[in-house]
């Protein structure tokens, strides 16, 4: 038996990245994983990964900007399967690094978007589903930037510092249930995003998404007991 076997997971941004590596391990503990993302075959090449470790998903492309359908999200899981166990909110945009005087009305409205308001939603969608499971666990990525701003970082950081503060006080909420709410922070990692914010760093050194998977599908399983904290990912042995 595998510790997350019979359960359902929701992976967000599973098309690339720490998302999808995320979604592979759920698969490879026994989760059936339903993986969303905007990018349909980004999505295909998840799922061929997950296939590969012996595990099960269901794709589910849509828009993380499109507050209808992720509405809809939660009673459609439990229509289709009867459950949802685990929800890993690793979905997020970069927008730009600028000035926060320089700010442009459309990015502000993609961050707003997809970091903040749709994890306001998500957190909606998935709260009674998770509460009715025997182990709930929701982990949402952040970022160290959300404690610490810093110059031209005042876009990406205020949406990660807003979701924090929504998952803390969701987790504050449910304390005296069985769903465990925490924050995962990966740290540096060679992904897109991070590719975009630095592009003069040497993605070599850097730690790869299949590296931090473990640690972050480790806060998702039963015997996991912390609530509301900021979990700093450790490297994979």
């Amino acid at each position: 038996m595998r510790p997350l076997d019979g359960s359902v997971a929701l992976v967000t941004g599973a098309s690339r990245g720490i998302g999808a590596a995320v979604a592979v391990e759920l698969a490879r503990l026994g989760a059936h994983c339903v993986i969303t993302a905007r990018t349909q075959g980004g999505l295909e090449e998840t799922d061929d990964a997950i296939r590969a470790v012996g595990g099960t998903a269901t794709l589910l492309p849509f828009d993380l900007e499109k507050d209808a359908e992720i509405d809809k999200l939660g009673p459609s899981i439990v229509q289709r399967f009867g459950r949802l166990d685990v929800l890993v909110h690793a979905a997020g945009v970069l927008a730009k690094l600028t000035p926060v005087a320089h700010i442009m009305p459309n990015d502000w409205k993609e961050a707003v978007g997809v970091n903040l308001t749709a994890c306001w939603r998500l957190i909606r969608t998935c709260d009674p589903p998770l509460r009715a499971a025997p182990a709930g666990r929701a982990v949402l990525l952040t970022d160290s930037v959300a404690a610490a701003p810093g110059a031209f970082w005042g876009l990406y950081g205020f949406g990660k510092a807003g979701q924090q503060h929504l998952a803390q006080s969701w987790a504050a909420e449910v304390a005296h249930t069985p769903l465990r709410v925490n924050l995962a922070d990966p740290g540096p990692v060679a992904t897109n995003l991070r590719a975009n914010a630095m592009p003069g760093e040497d993605a070599a050194l850097l730690r790869r998404p299949a590296d931090v998977a473990p640690g972050i599908a480790a806060l998702c399983l039963a015997g996991e007991t912390r609530q509301g904290q900021v979990v700093r990912v450790a490297l994979a042995h």
